[in-house]
């Protein structure tokens, strides 16, 4: 039996259920209610244990109700769609970036994402439920955002699905991975299109490299292959080596010669598609 102790919209209340104080949100669940009252429990959605009730209150005393129940839609979209439950936490960081987003959206204020072209091929199922999301809020609200909104919220999403995420460790790898990826290019003189089947795999990868850093004793490759790939591939391999010095530089992370391997055989596809793509700009 849910009791309401508190009602803090018509769309969410916190409850007592069993002695243990929870948040319950469904459309109009606290319609016509009053503390102490009983919450239908076909009208709730959702039933969660916060943490953070004080700031999800607060949150939900100064940005308009339509926003919340927006997001609330946009997150369990998500869930659906990616089969898995958010972090709690999510109720609370992707409603704020949402309902910010639209008020700057309104006051003619667009943010650039200088990771757009990254976000779209590494979190493409994110991607596309921040596409999603955009349709809803111009739906909704009439509010046509542009689509580096939805990589926005795809870092979010991205984020919060995993326990413990962290947007700047994510917004920080997708950095270094565009860091390398334009290094790349700029070696090579390479014209790199987002629609590239070889390009989209290199980026793939360096995402991997990413989560992998001060984790390879379960990602090595044999000797022999290895000195092969250094001779056989010299430019690509020599390409990839000053790539990986650069990011030292810049981030301080170190690659070892195995991951060095990978990376080759990588830009020496890349380099091969565009050989017949006849693509050298030079």
């Amino acid at each position: 039996m849910l009791k309401i102790k508190k009602i803090l919209n018509n769309n969410a209340v916190i409850v007592s259920d069993e002695g243990e104080e929870k948040i319950a949100i469904g459309p109009g669940v606290a319609f016509k209610k009053a503390r102490n009252d009983i919450v239908n429990p076909h009208k709730v959605e959702k039933l969660f244990v916060m943490s953070e009730n004080d700031k999800f209150q607060q949150l939900l005393t100064r940005i308009p109700i339509e926003h919340f129940t927006i997001s609330e839609e946009i997150i369990t979209y998500a869930e659906k769609r990616l089969e898995t439950t958010f972090n709690e936490h999510i109720h609370i960081v992707l409603t704020d970036h949402i309902s910010f987003a639209i008020e700057r959206e309104q006051e003619g204020i667009s943010l650039r994402n200088k990771l757009l072209n990254e976000i779209k091929i590494l979190y493409r199922n994110e991607y596309e439920i921040g596409l999603w999301a955009l349709h809803l809020i111009e739906d909704k609200l009439g509010v046509k955002m542009p689509k580096d909104e939805a990589a926005f919220i795809a870092l979010h999403i991205h984020t919060l699905k995993v326990k413990g995420g962290d947007l700047r460790k994510t917004v920080k790898q997708t950095t270094i991975v565009r860091d390398m990826i334009q290094s790349i290019s700029r070696r090579l003189d390479l014209s790199i299109e987002e629609d590239d089947l070889s390009y989209q795999r290199l980026l793939t990868h360096l995402r991997f490299v990413m989560d992998r850093v001060n984790h390879y004793d379960h990602h090595t490759i044999d000797e022999d292959m290895l000195l092969m790939i250094q001779t056989k591939f010299s430019s690509a391999y020599a390409c990839a080596s000053d790539v990986a010095n650069e990011m030292e530089d810049l981030y301080g992370i170190v690659l070892p010669e195995s991951e060095l391997g990978y990376i080759t055989l990588h830009i020496q596809r890349l380099q091969d598609q565009h050989h017949q793509k006849g693509g050298y700009s030079q």
